[in-house]
C-alpha cells in the first residue's frame, strides 16, 4: 500500500492528514513535503491527523520526531490526533508518548495550538 499526504491549513496551523503506510518507502517524501510547507514561514504550528494511517515503522517515527523538533525550535506546537490503536502502540513502545502531545480529534488539536475551529 502507498501513502497519501493531504496538506491544508487553518489560520497559522499546517494540517497534514496521512492515509496509508508511513514506512521506509514513503518517509522521505513525507519529510520533504512537510519541510517544504514549513519553510514557507507562514505556519506556527503543525497538526498531524493520523486517522487513516494504517501502518508506521521506525522510519515514520523518525520523520515525526524530526518535525516535532523542527516546529518546537521555531517556538510552535506539534500535535498528533486521531491515532489508530496499532500506530498508537508504536508510539507507546518507542517512548514518544512522553514527548508528543496527542488529541482525540483535529478540533481538539487545533485548540491545543491556540486556534478555535
Amino acid at each position: 500500500m502507498s501513502l497519501h499526504v493531504d496538506v491544508s491549513h487553518y489560520h497559522n496551523v499546517l494540517l497534514v492528514r496521512l492515509s496509508g503506510e508511513l514506512d521506509h518507502h514513503t518517509a522521505t517524501d513525507v519529510r520533504e513535503r512537510i519541510d517544504r510547507e514549513l519553510s514557507k514561514g507562514i505556519y506556527a504550528h503543525l497538526v498531524l491527523n493520523l486517522s487513516d494511517l494504517t501502518f508506521m515503522d521506525s522510519s515514520g517515527l523518525g520523520v515525526i520526531l524530526g518535525r516535532y523538533r523542527q516546529v518546537t525550535q521555531m517556538g510552535g506546537k506539534m500535535v498528533l490526533c486521531s491515532v489508530q490503536p496499532s500506530v498508537y502502540r508504536l508510539f507507546e513502545l518507542s517512548g514518544m508518548l512522553k514527548i508528543l502531545p496527542f488529541c482525540e480529534d483535529e478540533q481538539r488539536a487545533l485548540h491545543v495550538c491556540g486556534v478555535a475551529s
